[in-house]
């Protein structure tokens, strides 16, 4: 005969708060699946079985369901399986806006039964990171829900491991994570989670050889506050911020001095840790200057740290661009025998080229590439990836999600099998078109560089504006220096050429077309679904570029001393990045209202206030310093600007209204 799922199920067998959590969520996926009818529905009974950790085995018996695991993560992962494969709830029903249309019940047979596989990664998880948008959104009016769904996500998606959150929001939701079965690790400029010496003592200089005792204090007060949680603690010595120590210490000019005492510190740190639990895990990220002083020999560890090798933002498992340097040094594991791991981006932040509002530029097929390769290179002991904000980039979370759990993936079946589950337009191929889009979303990214994985996020079509108008403004006859890692020009002028080359070369316009058709064909929450993910992110990197191609014109303009020209480029180039902020603004429907609002990183609207502020110089260059040649020529008639008796007969107009007449008459 089988059992019965339905609106009545209940849970049994529940005895830790973080089983709990899971079984609330459980119940209230019901709730949304199920109609309420009076019939009873089978009850779900956790038992203790002998399960490997993390594993579960659900099955039929004796006329109710049983999850049998023996950790809290073995039921955990059991009552998000029977949401996915019996209710339906995918793993991020909440970020992809699942729809659900109740029905009765679900029926299981006698044999049910569905076992875990051990997951390939040990320890999995996300590093919530330049989490702005989450950090000014409310989900329910309740600020603390938005982290709650994303904590629920990772572990539907098998995760076991997460930063939540950076700086102080790292510490403000340590405890839900740990609350809902998340180990706990942490920045990689907070060793063990420690409060900043900076924060701490404002006074003082940050430096170890002045205060020692005080570091010390930092981190034992950091172990005494996570002892409870599941952690996994990080080591190491960074600066106070997310930068190395010896930019503030001149003492340690060489390599030697600074590996020298990051070793000892991270030595300190483990000894503490150790002392605490002798069972306590640790690791340690080779990020940026750490990996090249361990690399050259000037770095040691103690041998059971997990060794976190970093990708270089862009997904190429290489050193990270550090403004103008860029060594691109290799960041694979070294020894397969030693515990190694990755800090992979999805989302990254540069002030140069990365993505963090939109897609990863770069392919699945990429990816894959470069995760086997750690794979191959024995780095499964800790992944754990930047997935910032979570909805603009839950496509590649579920990527590697896969990667994560089997340690393989076909990426088009992926693709296919990810549109179908969220998109939900089986109607007329309506699916098939939705991944013909998704996949060209990789073929239209813009390369910027020489590299294989030197492709633009929307940072490169708005830092790099800004940089050369800035540069424009302090002194034209120079070129930027900040933009050495991109272009080598002798001028400003050449710089800028360089620039529009690559902006005349994007081809978005023809792929938000592509995409505009595409949303015209689909139907229901596809259709939305659509508008709100690849159809919006087509849009910003359209109008970004559009705007920066723009921006060119201008000052290209007003190096010909064309003021006029250049203030009109530049209004067009604003309304372009207005247009950009727009389309996100546009898609704040329902929960998602104020998602965007403090979109202040990459800062589509900081450009266009940066442009706005460029009109007005080169305003006062062309028009200035009385201010009526141009309005007399656009708003008069053309015999009445000829008429000098009075210079001007209204109020002086502003900046955007001289525009707005500009365009009324140029019209291009």
């Amino acid at each position: 005969m089988g059992i019965k799922i339905n609106y009545h199920t209940t849970v049994s067998g529940i005895k830790t708060g973080p089983v709990q959590k899971a079984a609330d969520c459980f119940m209230r996926d019901l709730k949304k699946v199920f109609l309420h009818t009076d019939e009873p529905g089978a009850e779900i009974r956790l038992v203790e079985g002998r399960q490997e950790a993390e594993g579960y085995l659900i099955q039929v018996r004796n006329g109710h369901l049983e999850i049998q695991a023996s950790d809290d993560l073995g039921f955990i992962y059991g009552l998000y399986e029977i949401s996915r494969s019996v209710l339906g709830v995918n793993e991020f029903w909440f970020w992809n806006d699942q729809e659900f249309v109740p029905k009765k019940e679900a029926r299981l047979p006698e044999d049910f039964c569905l076992r875990s596989v051990p997951y390939r990664v040990r320890y999995r998880g996300w590093f919530v990171n330049d989490e702005v948008l989450l950090h000014a959104w409310t989900v329910d009016r309740e600020k603390e829900k938005a982290w709650e769904m994303v904590f629920e996500a990772l572990l539907r998606c098998g995760g076991n491991m997460v930063i939540p959150g950076t700086d102080q929001n790292s510490k403000l939701y340590a405890d839900m994570a740990a609350g809902m079965g998340l180990w706990i690790t942490h920045h990689h400029a907070e060793p063990l989670g420690a409060e900043m010496f900076a924060r701490a003592y404002p006074g003082l200089q940050a430096s170890y050889d002045l205060y020692p005792e005080k570091f010390h204090a930092l981190w034992q007060e950091a172990l005494e506050r996570q002892k409870a949680q599941k952690t996994i603690w990080n080591l190491g010595f960074r600066g106070q911020g997310d930068r190395p120590f010896w930019e503030d210490d001149e003492r340690y000019r060489t390599d030697a001095a600074r590996g020298k005492l990051m070793g000892e510190l991270i030595r300190k740190q483990y000894d503490m840790v150790k002392a605490m639990d002798a069972e306590a895990v640790c690791s340690t990220n080779l990020y940026g200057e750490t990996m090249e002083l361990y690399q050259k020999g000037c770095l040691a560890l103690p041998e059971d740290v997990i060794k976190i090798w970093a990708d270089n933002g862009f997904g190429k498992m290489v050193s990270r661009r550090q403004w103008n340097d860029n060594p691109r040094i290799c960041s694979l594991p070294e020894k397969k025998e030693d515990a190694n791991g990755i800090y992979y981006h999805v989302s990254f932040y540069d002030l140069q080229a990365a993505n963090h509002i939109t897609m990863l530029p770069n392919s699945p097929e990429f990816v894959k590439w470069e995760l086997t390769e750690v794979l191959d290179r024995g780095g499964d002991d800790f992944w754990i990836i930047n997935c910032s904000n979570v909805k603009p980039h839950v496509y590649y979370l579920d990527f590697i999600a896969r990667m994560w759990k089997n340690g393989e993936v076909d990426v088009e079946e992926h693709r296919q099998s990810y549109v179908a589950k969220y998109y939900l337009c089986p109607e007329n191929g309506q699916n098939r078109l939705i991944a013909e889009r998704l996949k060209e979303y990789h073929q239209y990214a813009v390369s910027y560089g020489k590299h294989e994985d030197e492709h633009a996020g929307e940072q490169f079509t708005n830092h790099v504006v800004r940089v050369l108008v800035n540069q424009y403004m302090r002194n034209r006859e120079k070129r930027s220096e900040e933009l050495l890692w991109a272009v080598t020009a002798e001028d400003l002028k050449g710089q800028i050429l360089w620039y529009k080359n690559i902006c005349e070369g994007a081809d978005y316009p023809e792929y938000v077309r592509k995409c505009m058709e595409t949303g015209v064909q689909l139907s229901g929450r596809g259709r939305e679904l659509f508008r709100d993910s690849i159809l919006l992110q087509a849009r910003i990197h359209c109008h970004c570029f559009q705007g920066a191609l723009y921006a060119c014109e201008s000052m290209l303009a007003g190096l010909e001393e064309d003021d006029r020209m250049a203030f009109y480029k530049a209004g067009k180039a604003r309304k372009e990045y207005l247009a950009a902020d727009s389309a996100m603004r546009e898609r704040e429907h329902g929960k998602w209202h104020g998602f965007y609002q403090n979109e202040c990183l990459t800062d589509i609207k900081q450009t266009a206030w940066v442009l706005e502020g460029f009109m007005s110089y080169l305003r006062a260059l062309g028009d200035g310093p009385h201010y009526y040649h141009w309005q007399r020529e656009y708003l008069y008639s053309e015999k009445d600007s000829r008429v000098m008796l009075l210079l001007n007969t209204e109020n002086h107009l502003r900046d955007q209204e001289i525009f707005a007449l500009m365009e009324e008459k140029m019209g291009d």
